[in-house]
């Protein structure tokens, strides 16, 4: 599977600085890689919020949890290159 083919999902809040943290490595190796991403607020649903809560910002790669709190940009790009 190419990077392209893949799909990154931020799970974060307004408001929280790992978010924005975590936003700025999404960003920079989805747009490196070509990989679609979308960020979800988890405020706006309760399932997600409950889920969520404590583990945010969480990344999700093609819906399937890959790390929270802290993204690790090594970690991110070896999962997109699978």
């Amino acid at each position: 599977m190419a990077p392209a083919d893949h799909r990154i999902t931020l799970l974060g809040k307004p408001g929280c600085h790992l978010c924005d943290d975590a936003r700025a490595v999404v960003e920079r190796v989805a747009g490196e890689l070509g990989v679609a991403w979308e960020e979800r607020d988890i405020t706006a649903s309760p399932e997600d919020q409950a889920e969520y809560w404590e583990m945010i910002p969480v990344v999700l790669v093609d819906g399937v949890q890959h790390t929270y709190w802290r993204v690790d940009e090594t970690r991110l790009r070896a999962a997109l290159a699978r």
